[in-house]
């Protein structure tokens, strides 16, 4: 037991960022199901409305829990972080738009196989963005 916690004492901050980068997802997703339920997105511009959607459920969410959990931040300039995580995540919103559009519209792939392949690549820039420049470190 005590190995097990000293590993996750070594890659704390990975693992708590890969779990709530999970459970973003799931909440990203469960946003998307929701708006398939009441949308139509089939059509293009509806889809892309509800990728929007997708994505403010999913940065709402994962700005608290990175800020508490993850990064542990007591940045006392809780808005410009906040800015600066929402100015990340639309970067990547931007990726998600493009894959959810280039997936499903040219290469016909499956809108929810498209959501996932999206999934990785946000996730993964996410956590580029939120290591390096909004929870950053700043040296004493």
């Amino acid at each position: 037991m005590k190995k097990i916690w000293a590993l996750y004492k070594k890659y704390e901050e990975l693992i708590n960022y890969l779990v709530v980068g999970v459970m973003t997802t799931v909440i990203s997703w469960a946003a998307y199901g929701v708006c398939k339920l009441v949308m139509n997105v089939d059509n293009v511009v509806i889809m892309q409305a509800a990728v929007f959607l997708r994505w403010f459920a999913g940065v709402v969410f994962s700005y608290f829990m990175s800020r508490k959990f993850v990064f542990k931040s007591k940045n006392p300039k809780i808005w410009k972080e906040a800015i600066d995580f929402t100015t990340s995540r639309i970067v990547t919103l931007f990726l998600n738009m493009f894959v959810m559009w280039l997936l499903p519209t040219v290469f016909k792939v499956n809108d929810w196989i498209a959501t996932f392949v999206s999934a990785v690549l946000v996730v993964i820039m996410n956590y580029i963005f939120s290591k390096f420049i909004v929870f950053r470190k700043k040296k004493a």
